[in-house]
């Protein structure tokens, strides 16, 4: 059965232990405890398909952000998460994708954002839509949950499954963008070649979803 090592990043106070909380146990955790490391292990069943998850809920408070690139570096799919109900927090994770990058030596992660605390709808600060941009511009697929309620608590773990499925596909099938011009002729351009490199994978991603799980195709 395969694994997955995921990693749930984000400022403290989120929800990133309530969230993986419920996920794991179905409990929710009415005191907030800031966590400075708790590991799980999950067996689930995604798209037909079991395996196993082993989730990191990681320190939140700035006393340990300097951990955070050991936690990047050992995960294999990111679950990035913010509250509705604290703009700073949407702030804080607007570099996080960098890091990620950066520590993985690739920009072809597989992240999740999630926007948590939809119960509290009243004391949102941050708009759906901010969230399906920054979603956007990442790359990556965007959900809003509620640990408490269990809104979307499991379609968050069921996605990132997905998405790291999609990223070790996309990698196996990855055609080398190699010089294709003759003899003495002008080379392809850099920009050319991104081009035809974004058309692959976008190729190679259409095709995964709708022979896996095509009713989980969409776009933002």
């Amino acid at each position: 059965m395969r694994e997955f090592k995921v990693v749930v990043l984000g400022s403290g106070g989120v929800g990133k232990s309530a969230l993986t909380v419920q996920f794991v146990t179905g409990h929710f955790m009415e005191k907030y405890d800031p966590t400075i490391e708790d590991f799980y292990r999950k067996e689930i069943e995604v798209d037909s398909t079991p395996c196993v998850l082993e989730i990191l809920d990681t320190a939140g408070t700035e006393q340990f952000a300097s951990m955070r690139d050991l936690y990047i570096k050992n995960g294999q799919g990111f679950v990035v998460t913010y509250s509705i109900t604290n703009h700073q927090t949407f702030q804080d994770i607007k570099t996080m994708k960098d890091q990620i990058a950066r520590v993985k030596g690739t920009e072809r992660v597989p992240i999740l954002l999630v926007g948590n605390k939809v119960d509290l709808e009243v004391q949102r600060e941050v708009p759906t839509v901010e969230g399906m941009a920054l979603a956007q511009i990442w790359g990556c697929p965007f959900v809003e949950s509620s640990a408490k309620n269990r809104m979307n608590v499991n379609e968050v773990f069921a996605e990132i499954v997905r998405e790291m499925n999609l990223k070790s596909h996309a990698k196996d099938r990855e055609i080398p963008i190699i010089n294709l011009s003759m003899p003495g002729q002008k080379p392809i351009s850099p920009t050319i070649q991104h081009s035809l490199r974004v058309d692959i994978l976008y190729y190679d991603a259409y095709n995964y979803y709708n022979m896996y799980c095509p009713e989980s195709w969409h776009v933002l």
